[in-house]
């Protein structure tokens, strides 16, 4: 029979790597939570039109790479791309603007069809977090601050922030005007994707990764150009409170990034350790697509962090191993066996962390596994023991073991 495969662009996610993941994962809520954001949790697939209208029908996402079915009632769904458009349709569905600026934040698998490489699958996770309901420049560099400490929790180095606006709806038109007529000229020159894009999404030419375009893309004229007052006003505080902050940045008029909801500030967090996948948390502001999906004005801002190239990074910088138990239970003979059950589960329900050897198998066998686990201790009990009320206690690293009672046991452990 055909051995079944995890589909292509899945992978498991094994104990050995786990670890890494609930590192990222703490070190993030623990420091979220100290900026009083909340989680929220969101399904993995909406209707499709929340993509459609929220992310851009004119976007590689929209239209390259959604997962998209119908379901039993005709429905049209789609497993969710990215997190913040299932937030905001929360958000507005929830009345929760009645509860006044809102910080969230939320984790778990996202769907994109794509082809598979280092540290991008077609189920992959984020962590994200959304603020909504206040315009000041002072919540963008909130988020992004709160990015930074996160990364730098983690370990990383070699980080820059790039930094960009995309201006208000009226700038981005009249820059997406003269960018389009910078273009022209040069359209045969230009890699297939950016010709497609060039009518329907032009500003994704400027992070093409094709060096024939991105030559080209270098004398484009610079979006910074064709900011209004409102919008370069509120860019310049953004940089001043960076700088307030000591976190350094780069002027970066190219970033655009790839989804048509972001308005004014758009930023991203690249790591020179990753090559040509270099960002490791992108977002920006996206003041309208509240409004877009049926709530209120309400301004916004957000970030998402790939948790896959995360874990990259993190396997280079710092290895972890699964953590050993306290103890390693060992036992033989059917009624100590049965008592061993017992006294484990007792351990554990006291706080010690007790691996319970099942496999039956003489003492010699199960002591060499317990070493493997890296336990300091052991306990051992066979029928003799049971017989006596007795129980030994075996130092791992010396082989060094003494009898104690059932009456002793718990308190030798507690000093230990």
């Amino acid at each position: 029979m055909e051995q079944i495969q995890a589909i292509r662009g899945t992978r498991d996610i094994l104990p050995d790597e786990v670890v890494y993941w609930q590192f990222l994962e703490k070190t993030a809520f623990d420091i979220l939570s100290r900026a009083c954001y909340q989680e929220i949790r969101t399904p993995v697939f909406e209707q499709t039109s929340l993509f459609e209208r929220g992310i851009g029908e004119a976007t590689d996402v929209v239209g390259k790479e959604m997962y998209t079915f119908m379901d039993r009632g005709d429905r049209t769904l789609t497993l969710r791309p990215e997190g913040t458009a299932g937030a905001v349709r929360a958000y507005i569905q929830n009345k929760l603007s009645a509860g006044g600026i809102q910080r969230l934040w939320y984790t778990g698998p996202m769907f994109r069809y794509e082809r598979p490489q280092a540290g991008r699958q077609r189920q992959f996770h984020q962590i994200g977090l959304e603020l909504l309901g206040v315009k000041a420049a002072r919540a963008d560099v909130e988020v992004i601050a709160i990015a930074t400490d996160i990364l730098k929790a983690l370990g990383l180095q070699n980080l820059s922030l790039q930094l960009n606006s995309v201006g208000s709806g009226e700038d981005r038109q009249k820059y997406r005007d003269a960018l389009v007529a910078y273009l022209i000229p040069y359209k045969d020159d230009l890699d297939q994707d950016s010709q497609d894009r060039l009518e329907r999404n032009p500003l994704r030419i400027l992070d093409s990764k094709d060096k024939k375009t991105q030559t080209i893309a270098e004398n484009a004229p610079s979006i910074l150009d064709y900011l209004g007052t409102e919008s370069k006003a509120h860019f310049d505080q953004v940089c001043q409170l960076l700088t307030d902050l000591n976190i350094p940045y780069d002027l970066n008029p190219r970033l655009v990034r790839g989804l048509d909801y972001y308005t004014d500030t758009a930023f991203e967090i690249q790591s020179a350790d990753l090559g040509a996948q270099a960002t490791v948390c992108g977002g920006g502001r996206y003041d309208g697509l509240v409004s877009q999906l049926g709530g209120g004005e309400a301004p916004a801002i957000g970030w998402a962090m790939g948790m896959e190239r995360l874990i990259l990074l993190l396997k280079e910088l710092q290895p972890l191993s699964l953590s050993s138990p306290d103890i390693y239970f060992v036992s033989r003979g059917q009624k100590a066996e049965n008592k061993a059950l017992v006294m484990a589960q007792n351990l554990r329900q006291m706080g010690y962390k007790v691996e319970l050897d099942l496999t039956g198998s003489n003492f010699g066998k199960q002591f060499k596994r317990g070493d493997r686990t890296g336990a300091k201790i052991c306990l051992v009990l066979g029928d003799s023991e049971v017989e006596n009320n007795t129980i030994q206690l075996k130092y791992l690293e010396t082989g060094k073991q003494e009898t104690l009672s059932m009456d002793e046991i718990n308190q030798r452990l507690q000093n230990l």
